[in-house]
């Protein structure tokens, strides 16, 4: 089995655990986290350092996770997902057994599909994307880069969600919309118009 690095000590970082537990394809290695702390286990892994170390810890193990949740800001998790990157680790995508992905679908690296999720025919999931706990991707839905759908959000057939937008749990996207990059649908919202980009909906 792989072994993988995990980016990450809060509440998302233990739910990203336990979806790869599950999945049984990595090994977790340790974790990785971003200042030093007293203390040197999290969720029953080793603490391996912080950001900085990551250029060392490359020689130890080629796979590497970011584990860090977005809701207003995303820019932690951009910056991660970066530095993986230009340090040339594998940036897998992770998909929970307890999810259902369709094989006409597409999902890219460093995404994570949580339990209960559904990701239905034609619909294509960018990079650094964090398909969250029973939310709904309907077909031929388009969810950019660095985009957060929350836990039980809908995303009905042919919507386009834009770069690093946040759409809130329970919300329900209407089909057809276009979401604009750096938006942000609060929970609870059924959003039936276009959104541009940098809006907030509430």
């Amino acid at each position: 089995m792989k072994k993988i690095i995990i980016l990450g000590d809060g509440g998302h970082a233990k739910s990203c655990c336990d979806v790869i537990e599950l999945e049984k394809k990595y090994e977790i290695f340790g974790v990785v986290i971003d200042k030093h702390k007293k203390k040197k286990v999290f969720n029953n892994y080793p603490i391996l350092g912080t950001d900085k170390d990551l250029k060392n810890l490359r020689n130890k193990c080629a796979y590497a996770f970011v584990a860090i949740g977005h809701i207003k800001d995303n820019s932690v998790r951009k910056k991660l997902y970066e530095q993986l990157k230009k340090l040339k680790f594998i940036i897998p995508k992770i998909i929970s057994p307890l999810s259902y992905v369709s094989k006409t679908s597409k999902i890219l690296n460093g995404t994570i599909i949580m339990h209960g999720a559904i990701v239905n025919a034609g619909s294509c999931i960018s990079k650094n994307c964090i398909i969250n706990t029973r939310s709904l991707i309907e077909h031929d839905c388009i969810i950019e880069e660095n985009t957060h759908i929350a836990p039980g959000a809908v995303i009905n057939g042919h919507v386009h969600v834009g770069k690093n937008t946040f759409i809130g749990s329970n919300s329900v996207i209407k089909q057809e919309i276009v979401i604009g990059n750096n938006c942000f649908v609060n929970a609870n919202y059924f959003l039936k118009k276009n959104l541009t980009d940098n809006k907030k909906k509430f």
